[in-house]
């Protein structure tokens, strides 16, 4: 196990494949500051960059997942008449869809409230699991706001249309188990068991699963999404021709004969 901190407020850890990436800033609930997107970038990089790491989990420090923007920075940029208050620089020039291309799965543990640019960053993971009672809201109409970052684009393809208009027009609060009836979270658990269930689907990933198997399959499925069916077809059957002359292919083939689990190879970014 190894256990770092990227700065103060993101917290990393790895273990068995997995790395864990903890907002850390539980006296307010996590709301989103530069630093702690600094930190959560990096942290991302760091995983894509280790061998070690098949799969990441990102989850909340203390009772929320994260609030969304830190309020004192959106007082200072609305009494500022723009965007020159605060981090604002900074949260301007953020990819917060960054985790969408990375080319390893990633897995939000909401274990709380979940707003704003908590609600964005929480919808750009790959698979997202919820703590019952957890309470989302985006929150953004009700700022005076529009939908940001891309989660418009976002989430009408992981909900629908209508479940996504209501969401980001009414700004409303609700729970995590109206969130999994729209399809917004994957699975509800009891709060206690939210991390391990995570970590343990995760690991499970990383076990069983290719790396690169995983990798070309994030980018089909997120790229795909706006492909003519017929581009979509011809660039899936070049990755099969190119997955089954692969040692992976082999590996999964041998594995499943023998009746063990598979050994295959990492995938890594430059980092």
């Amino acid at each position: 196990m190894s256990d770092s901190n990227t700065n103060d407020t993101v917290l990393y850890e790895v273990d068995d494949g997995v790395a864990v990436v903890t907002l850390n800033r539980p006296e307010r609930l996590n709301a989103w500051t530069g630093e702690l997107g600094t930190g959560y970038f990096d942290a991302l990089d760091r995983a894509a960059a280790d061998p070690d790491v098949r799969a990441v989990v990102v989850t909340g420090a203390g009772r929320g997942f994260c609030a969304g923007a830190d309020m004192d920075n959106l007082q200072g940029i609305s009494s500022g008449g723009g965007e020159s208050g605060g981090d604002a620089p900074r949260l301007r020039a953020e990819r917060h869809d960054y985790a969408l291309t990375i080319p390893k799965p990633v897995v939000a543990a909401i274990n709380g409230a979940c707003a704003g640019l908590g609600f964005v960053h929480a919808m750009m993971c790959d698979v997202r699991f919820a703590a019952e009672g957890a309470k989302f809201t985006s929150a953004f109409a009700r700022r005076g706001l529009i939908a940001e970052h891309g989660v418009a684009w976002m989430l009408p393809r992981v909900v629908g249309p209508s479940h996504a208009l209501d969401i980001l027009m009414s700004g409303r609060v609700f729970l995590a188990e109206e969130a999994k009836e729209m399809g917004v979270v994957s699975k509800v658990v009891p709060r206690d068991e939210l991390l391990s269930a995570a970590v343990s689907y995760a690991r499970d990933l990383g076990r069983y699963s290719a790396p690169w198997s995983m990798a070309q399959i994030k980018r089909q499925v997120w790229g795909q999404l706006d492909q003519a069916r017929s581009d979509a077809l011809e660039e899936s059957n070049a990755l099969m021709r190119e997955s089954l002359r692969r040692t992976d292919f082999k590996e999964g083939v041998q594995s499943f004969v023998e009746q063990r689990d598979p050994n295959f190879e990492p995938v890594v970014t430059d980092g």
